[in-house]
């Protein structure tokens, strides 16, 4: 048949790109699949040397679009990836302000017409493939290889995660159990030792080599027999809580108490650049769904700036507030101790006990726990940002770890600083990160 009576093809582009260190050793993978079958037509990765995680989102972005170019530079494209970042910009709803990411975007527009190109945001984990792929590409530039095609197990290991589409086509045999299981274990073995690791040292569940982000949607448990909690049977896609403590006050450099029965402070021009830059990083990730805040306007304000930054609205819940300190408020821990000495002393010992004519944190406890169950249940499945105070986040972190009272006394949290929480079907939780302050730095 000539060319010229040959129907367009229409493809699926999934792009991904990873920096273990953003910025650090850098790479991407990409890869085309035909959008009826859902038929893997074309791989493509590269380590890229240093480079931040959103260079090498771009550069697969970029890398996808020209394998699937070649396949035929007439086909419609949809692109599919779980940087929200590159979605929303190549999409045109969010600005590019960084000059480093104009140049990219720019060469990703031209590669094939801008009307032949869609753009889809799509979970992490129904991305594995071009994750795979970039995982690959990191490790042979790690050992100071190229990435080779024949050496990919990138397929076989994300054949699970396929996005549901059509069934392939008639002449490829169907899978059976005893196959499916066999490739599984190929694949699982060939990565292993791509990477250099011993056949015995187990992946752990959610966590694949060089991911950089821990407040993304984690990818369920692979199923194993008497399993500990995140090992157990493959229960779906967890909700996952983002926690932002709130950006700086007046009283926060001095150490005083500040909670829910105060004045009530708003940021100060520290704590509001610090809101800013807990936005942009949220923003770059892509990951957050959902916004939720203590219903005081420190957090207020700080869940303002990122619901801007990411479109979305801030809701409140009245139980994510602080502690409410009482004849505390507004005091130094030296001017408590002067004054209630011994109330200070029974609340460092008893959880019960509360702070002169304030509420202990049992108390607290109790009413977190009803805005964790509550949350769950209304966005369940979801990534959703929590932007509350010390003691909630301090809470949630120690319930999730099935950790003793005392435990709240032995954690640093930061102003602005970023915390994740897995929550999974059977009740499981998973801390995945605690103070991450790097976006301030």
């Amino acid at each position: 048949m000539s060319g010229s009576t040959t129907s367009p093809m229409s493809l699926v582009v999934e792009a991904d790109g990873g920096s273990r260190g953003n910025p650090g050793p850098a790479g991407y993978g990409a890869v085309v699949r035909d959008a009826a079958t859902g038929r893997v037509l074309a791989e493509t990765a590269e380590y890229i040397g240093t480079a931040t995680n959103n260079v090498a989102e771009y550069r697969g972005l970029i890398a996808g679009l020209r394998a699937a170019r070649a396949l035929d530079p007439a086909a419609t494209v949809r692109v599919r990836m779980d940087s929200k970042l590159v979605v929303e910009q190549m999409s045109g709803r969010w600005k590019i302000k960084h000059p480093g990411m104009r140049p990219l975007a720019a060469e990703a527009r031209s590669v094939l017409p801008p009307e032949a190109v869609s753009y889809e945001w799509i979970p992490r984990e129904r991305n594995k493939h071009a994750d795979r792929l970039a995982n690959e590409a990191m490790d042979a530039g790690r050992r100071g290889e190229k990435w080779r095609p024949s050496a990919s197990a990138a397929e076989l290991t994300a054949r699970e995660d396929l996005p549901t589409v059509t069934p392939p086509a008639p002449s490829v045999p169907p899978a059976t159990a005893e196959s499916s299981a066999g490739a599984r274990a190929a694949a699982r073995a060939a990565v292993r030792q791509a990477r250099g690791r011993q056949p015995e040292q187990p992946e752990l569940p959610g966590a694949p080599e060089g991911e950089t982000d821990p407040t993304a949607v984690a990818a369920a448990p692979e199923p194993a027999r008497g399993a500990a909690p995140g090992w157990g049977p493959d229960l779906g896609t967890p909700t996952t809580f983002v926690l932002l403590r709130h950006g700086e006050t007046a009283l926060t450099p001095f150490k005083r108490f500040s909670g829910s029965g105060g004045t009530d402070p708003e940021l100060s021009p520290t704590g509001l650049g610090q809101a800013e830059a807990a936005a942009a990083a949220l923003a770059a990730r892509g990951t957050v769904q959902d916004v939720v805040a203590s219903p005081l306007t420190r957090c207020r304000q700080t869940a303002e700036a990122v619901a801007a930054r990411l479109g979305l609205k801030a809701e409140t819940d009245e139980d994510l507030r602080e502690v409410d300190f009482g004849a505390w408020e507004g005091l130094t821990f030296a001017e408590v101790r002067e004054r209630y000495p011994r109330d200070l002393a029974a609340w460092l010992a008893d959880p019960d006990a509360a702070p002169t004519g304030g509420e202990s944190f049992a108390a607290v406890t109790r009413r977190v726990e009803r805005a964790r169950d509550r949350l769950l249940e209304r966005y369940r499945g979801r990534t959703v940002l929590l932007v509350t105070h010390v003691t909630p986040v301090k809470i949630l972190v120690r319930l999730a770890l099935g950790a003793p009272p005392e435990s709240l006394f032995r954690m640093e949290l930061s102003p602005a600083a970023l915390s994740a929480v897995a929550y999974y079907a059977d009740g499981n939780a998973s801390v995945r990160l605690f103070n991450d302050t790097a976006h301030l730095r």
